[in-house]
């Protein structure tokens, strides 16, 4: 419990890292060992992450004995009942039931009644004194329970692997001091931001998280695509931001409150008595306005459809600052915060009830539309950058479809096979002359092989190839769109399961482009140094054994282990809210399970069929016009970064700037031109009366005076006595009249 409590550490930690190699990491550390400052920083970091998640499964695990503990002291009392009086048979035969279920809950607790183990409260830390406003006290505090230990994990996992990854991708960059003080307060800020205990907290980490951002994917901004990148990235999220700010108001008006467990439970309290009483939820339209906000949020964050468009450009940056941003920190930042407040999403949407929503069906067509650009790609980042929107849309679309497991689920496996693609990327980079044009690689399987071995391995993940990591989570959530709660999602369906087969197809073409055929690049390639090699063969083996965190039970009765079923759902899920709105959960479908697997080996046997057997329509782009027309749609990404920047921005550019143009000319310009007219008028003026009419009239006419006086004198200069005698008794005599008048 000190470490759930004190959780504050975890960020302060590497926020003092930040600190100290800004400050120190030139002139005391040096420049080139300031790396060892932040990867110690993380490496403690995840340390104290691994023990938190250590100490929430036994809090998890007391707290589920404890309930079942009550439950048996509840049956003995209703037997000693019935014994006496006989007529609550009923209510014993009810509490029966419930302990029966408890015994098949694979040892993790008693059942609720929807599918869920009892789980504990979470932990939650608060230090007052923030600040105040309008009289209203602000807390700083932390809350901690089983999807922010999840967060805990991911994050310093992959951020301790880049942090190393870097040490050698970066090695000698002008500004290696900047990237890792970056790199750690990047860390710092989305710790920070998965802890916060309420909603203002939550806008700080998040608008923190977005600077780093900003910072880090302009790194080298001495070149104009990478600065403009930055600019994009941190515009184009302000304008989601607006949406989490309004959210936030509602929020408030309406609970009075910005604590995040107060409004859950309040919500839920009100779910409860509306499913008892059979009338509506009384926040019910107050929670649909707040989730219509924060969807607009959640699309610039986490790079769904319609503001997507920033992500894949944000690939200017670092690989390792991309494999950071795109696989386990900011983009993953909006499906946390609906994960975070899904009681105010849940009802608002009423996803328990409905068969389409506005979150699911942006997370569906953002999948599908992000897999379809992948396939346009020729830089292989952006094809991997359009592979994380869509994967982001199934995280949504699961989340909007009330699969809340199977999404955090898959943001944690996405997570490990997503950071070896984009560090596998940075490593055929390194190795292949700086390129990351597909069409300059080729047959670095022979020179590349560890590279090429973890490429293979992250790619069989994400297609979702049975038993990687993919497989599992990925089946969850076109589970979760089929049987869902009430009703199933049938046009989220269809989007997942096109996905998917579309998922497996782009990365087949990028690993025949990358490592098959012939080298078609410049210089000669070779393999990664194993300080980059041994993150990417970490990150490997995560993709293959992360789905393990969640299997179903039947599976893992076939081995005897069906105590370790379903991980995820015990230990993550926040119980205390789920339950409160109703979430139940679909059991194991295999046919559903196989239907995705069929979709992702044929997405890889059409694929192979067409690059390594020459089989299909080559050319068909240039021999058909529709396909041509149907491929520069793709290339042009559906036109949207021309309808942003020539459209929508230009047609409210344009005019402000011909109105400033014309108030700069006709008026600014104006009154700068009369103000120097008059001053030259003013400065003649003065020159030709004052300076020349009068002040040098009067000294020329002092010196004239001057000079004939001068003159007169000299006259009088005869060299004789009498002549100098006569005038010196002259001047006495008037002085001595003078002396006498005015005396």
């Amino acid at each position: 419990m000190w470490i759930l409590e004190n959780a504050f550490l975890i960020p302060l930690i590497p926020a003092v890292s930040f600190l100290v190699i800004l400050l120190f990491g030139r002139s005391v550390i040096g420049g080139d060992r300031v790396h060892k400052v932040g990867i110690t920083a993380v490496g403690i970091v995840w340390i104290l992450s691994m023990i938190a998640a250590v100490s929430w499964i036994t809090q998890v695990e007391d707290a589920t004995s404890s309930k079942s503990d009550d439950a048996e002291h509840a049956l003995v009392s209703v037997n000693e009942g019935l014994s006496a009086s006989g007529p609550i048979a009923g209510d014993a035969a009810s509490l029966d039931r419930d302990l029966h279920l408890a015994a098949e809950d694979d040892g993790h607790g008693t059942d609720d009644g929807h599918g869920y183990a009892a789980g504990p409260d979470p932990v939650r830390a608060t230090t007052d004194g923030w600040w105040s406003s309008g009289g209203m006290d602000f807390a700083v505090g932390t809350l901690v329970d089983g999807q922010t230990v999840l967060l805990l994990v991911v994050v310093t996992s992959i951020s301790l692997l880049v942090h190393i990854y870097s040490s050698e991708y970066v090695k000698g960059d002008r500004r290696f001091v900047h990237y890792y003080a970056f790199l750690s307060l990047f860390t710092a800020s989305m710790l920070f931001f998965v802890m916060a205990q309420n909603l203002v907290q939550m806008i700080v980490g998040w608008e923190l998280v977005g600077v780093c951002s900003f910072v880090l994917i302009g790194h080298w901004w001495e070149e104009r695509p990478n600065t403009d990148a930055a600019l994009k990235a941190f515009l184009t999220n302000r304008v989601g931001d607006i949406g989490l700010l309004v959210g936030v108001i509602i929020l408030f008006g309406t609970f009075g409150t910005f604590s995040i467990h107060e409004i859950n439970t309040r919500i839920g309290d009100a779910s409860r008595v509306a499913s008892e009483t059979g009338g509506p939820n009384p926040y019910h339209f107050a929670l649909l306005m707040a989730s219509i906000a924060l969807m607009a949020a959640v699309c610039s964050k986490s790079g769904q459809f319609p503001l997507h468009t920033w992500l894949p450009d944000a690939m200017a940056g670092p690989t390792p600052v991309s494999a950071l941003i795109h696989a386990a920190t900011m983009v993953v930042a909006g499906v946390f915060m609906i994960g975070r407040l899904y009681p105010v999403f849940f009802e608002g949407f009423s996803i328990g009830t409905s068969s389409i929503n506005l979150m699911a069906f942006i997370g569906g067509f953002t999948a599908l539309i992000g897999a379809g650009l992948a396939f346009a790609q020729w830089d292989i980042k952006k094809v991997l950058a359009y592979s994380t929107v869509s994967q982001l849309g199934y995280m949504v679309m699961a989340l909007g479809v009330g699969a809340w497991t199977a999404a955090m689920f898959h943001l944690f496996t996405h997570a490990f096979f997503k950071a070896c693609l984009f560090l596998g990327a940075g490593s055929v980079s390194h190795a292949a002359h700086h390129t990351f044009d597909m069409r300059e690689m080729g047959g670095l399987r022979k020179y590349m092989p560890h590279t090429y071995k973890t490429f293979v391995i992250a790619t069989l993940a994400l297609a979702g190839i049975f038993p990687f990591a993919g497989f599992w989570s990925k089946d969850e959530i076109l589970l979760g769109a089929l049987k869902g709660q009430e009703n199933w999602y049938p046009v989220m369906l269809a989007f997942g399961c096109v996905v998917a087969l579309m998922t497996a197809a782009y990365m087949t073409r990028v690993i025949w482009y990358t490592f098959w055929g012939e080298y078609r690049g410049h210089g000669h390639p070779h393999e990664s140094p194993k300080v980059m090699t041994v993150p990417l063969w970490i990150l490997a083996v995560m993709a293959v054994v992360a789905g393990a965190f969640n299997l179903p039970t039947p599976v893992l009765e076939l081995f005897g282990l069906e105590r370790f079923a379903h991980l995820v759902q015990t230990y993550v899920e926040p119980t205390h809210y789920l339950n409160a709105i109703g979430l139940s959960h679909p059991g194991p479908e295999w046919e559903m399970a196989a239907v995705g697997l069929a979709l992702a080996l044929a997405g890889i046997a059409v694929t192979f069929l067409y690059f390594w057997r020459n089989a299909g329509p080559h050319g068909l782009t240039e021999r058909n016009r529709y396909a041509k027309a149907g491929y520069t749609f793709l290339e042009q990404k559906y036109y949207l970064d021309h309808l942003y920047t020539d459209i929508v921005v230009g047609s409210i550019k344009a005019p402000i700037a011909r109105a400033a143009n014309w108030v700069n000319n006709n008026v600014i310009d104006l009154v700068v031109n009369r103000a120097g007219e008059g001053a030259r008028d003013s400065g003649r003026w003065v020159y030709r009366w004052i300076d020349q009419g009068t002040i040098d009239n009067t000294v020329n006419a002092l010196g004239s005076g001057a000079d004939a006086g001068g003159q007169g004198l000299r006259v009088m200069q005869t060299g004789k006595v009498q002549n100098y005698g006569s005038l010196l008794f002259g001047t006495a005599a008037v002085v001595a009249i003078v002396f006498v008048i005015v005396l």
